[in-house]
């Protein structure tokens, strides 16, 4: 149970699916609930902010509710680094997960889906590719050029490629603006991004534990960090491994590298404590016995490394590690609301503070509710139904 928990806790990889919702009546009279369906969207070539171009783009997503006629209530959810679209609902009644985000996106819930059409999208160089429920463009693609995979031959790819992509994606689905923007860490950087490349189409947005208007050098140092495993994996070979055998062992590891940066050691202290993985076998006897907290994340990663791919994951880094809108954040139109978590290692409140202070400076309008359930950066999404109320009065505004 304890590495189920990790495995999705931890980093989210496995949650993704993406698709359309329709509403199911359980039986026994239960609430309504979400199901969801697969849909893909295609572009024949995208022009990346560098410059370059990548052909046959294919990114998967989802969507809840009806969009109105106005085309006006639309609400896009970007997700986190290591998660994917499928935000909420479930794709089976009897599915033991729903979405990353189920808490807060629903019929009556603060993301209405009786009141708004709710579209969430995988972004480019998603880590789950292997994932069957995932479509992403990426390193792991076949580039149509050679009928190989791109490899580390891909184009850099920043985030805010990923909202062009996707803003070409609600316009062929008819909206006419978003009525709110939002998404946690990653989904919080392309929120910031949809609010100064759309400045017009774009009313709200909502960056929960978001690095404000940038990166900061110290999480660009955590991003290498994250990856660096990855690269010290003799079978990463540069990136060309496809087709042979691949660098799992550094995959679990960045992995397990992510999951523990992203708690707070208040967290781990209370999810394992100061034990033995296994009480038989004490870590004072020997070297290879491990201490429960240890044990648990090296197997959460190992058991995760199969659906992640190396490349994608080192994109996906270098993606967030190019956010910074700083010099661009007098564009912003929309209001804001910033929802950092207080125990947050990797973007603390300090940062949402900072550029809600920013934005005000500019004229705009920006608030900040924090999140306070002593679980670390990963508050955003499993903590994010602390911020309900928040959310809903902001999006009655």
């Amino acid at each position: 149970m304890m590495l189920r928990k990790l495995a999705t806790a931890g980093a989210l990889a496995l949650l993704a699916m993406a698709g359309t919702v329709t509403q199911a009546q359980p039986q026994g009279g239960a609430a309504f609930a979400l199901l969801t369906e697969k849909k893909v969207f295609s572009m024949p070539a995208y022009q990346t902010f560098g410059g370059q171009t990548i052909k046959d783009v294919r990114v998967g997503y989802e969507t809840y509710g009806k969009l109105n006629a106005a085309g006006d209530n639309a609400i896009f959810i970007a997700h986190f680094y290591s998660g994917n679209s499928h935000a909420a609902g479930k794709y089976k009644p009897g599915d033991a997960a729903a979405g990353y985000w189920d808490s807060i996106i629903g019929p009556g819930k603060p993301i209405d889906t009786d009141k708004f059409f709710v579209i969430s999208a995988d972004t480019l160089s998603n880590l789950n590719t292997k994932d069957p429920n995932v479509t992403t463009t990426g390193p792991s693609s076949i580039n149509p050029d050679t009928g190989k995979p791109y490899g580390m031959s891909f184009p850099v790819v920043a985030m805010r490629d990923s909202v062009r992509v996707h803003k070409a994606l609600v316009d062929s689905l008819g909206v006419k603006k978003l009525y709110a923007v939002a998404g946690a860490s990653g989904g919080s950087v392309q929120a910031v991004e949809w609010s100064v490349l759309y400045p017009d189409f774009v009313d709200r947005a909502i960056p929960v534990i978001s690095p404000g208007l940038s990166i900061s050098p110290w999480v660009v140092a955590l991003l290498d960090l994250w990856v660096a495993p990855i690269k010290a994996d003799p079978k990463w070979n540069n990136g060309d491994y496809y087709g042979k055998a691949e660098p799992l062992d550094g995959i679990a590891l960045a992995l397990k590298t992510v999951t523990i940066t992203t708690r707070h050691w208040t967290w781990v202290e209370k999810a394992f404590g100061y034990k033995p993985a296994d009480a038989t076998k004490p870590p004072a006897a020997d070297i290879n016995n491990r201490f429960a907290s240890e044990d648990a994340l090296t197997k959460a990663g190992i058991a995760r490394a199969v659906t992640t791919d190396a490349n994608n994951k080192i994109y996906m880094a270098k993606a967030n590690q190019l956010f910074n809108v700083e010099d661009e954040a007098a564009k912003v139109k929309a209001k804001f609301l910033f929802i950092p978590a207080k125990t947050d290692l990797v973007f603390p409140p300090e940062m949402s503070q900072a550029a809600a202070a920013k934005l005000r400076g500019l004229g705009k309008s920006a608030e900040v509710v924090v999140i306070d359930a002593g679980g670390g950066h990963l508050d955003g999404v499993l903590a994010i139904a602390q911020a309900a109320d928040a959310i809903r009065a902001f999006l009655a505004k």
